[in-house]
């Protein structure tokens, strides 16, 4: 099953031009097949996340994919956003992301706050911000599942 998926790159630092992971998730899905019904770049900020997810809902998106705001940074505030919204949370997500995580960079993969839940018939993931952590995440866990995922939203 192909999803419509929208990209939110949560960052006070990068803007359009300088997004890669942002890049990275785009062409992923859409070389699997998935149509990509927008992206945008906000700042790591709860009331520009939210307004960001109001835009992929708007757009019709089915899966959205945040990249940043994830670490335990002062100013990381994206899984606390979208953990409030949660209406079911997919803790093993985080978990496995982590556990293979951990296999490529050791211990600091214990900072990753990296989470995944629902949302008015959506499915949410949010990501780290590094390149090498995107395509670790789509390629173990998001893209062999997406459509499955979004299935399992209509049961």
């Amino acid at each position: 099953m192909h999803v419509s998926a929208f990209v939110v790159t949560c960052s006070d630092s990068r803007d359009a031009a300088h997004d890669e992971s942002g890049r990275v998730l785009r062409d992923a899905l859409e070389s699997a097949g998935h149509q990509v019904a927008g992206s945008v770049v906000v700042k790591d900020d709860p009331e520009a996340i939210r307004g960001a997810l109001e835009q992929a809902r708007a757009a019709g998106a089915r899966a959205v994919l945040f990249n940043g705001g994830t670490g335990i940074g002062r100013r990381d505030s994206t899984v606390e956003t979208l953990q409030a919204l949660f209406e079911k949370e997919l803790p093993g997500f985080g978990e496995i992301f982590r556990m293979l995580s951990y296999r490529q960079i050791g211990s600091a993969a214990m900072m990753s706050r990296a989470t995944a839940g629902t949302y008015q018939g959506m499915i949410l993931f949010a990501l780290p911000g590094s390149p090498q952590a995107v395509r670790l995440a789509l390629d173990a866990l998001i893209l062999p599942e997406l459509g499955h995922a979004v299935r399992e939203l209509t049961r």
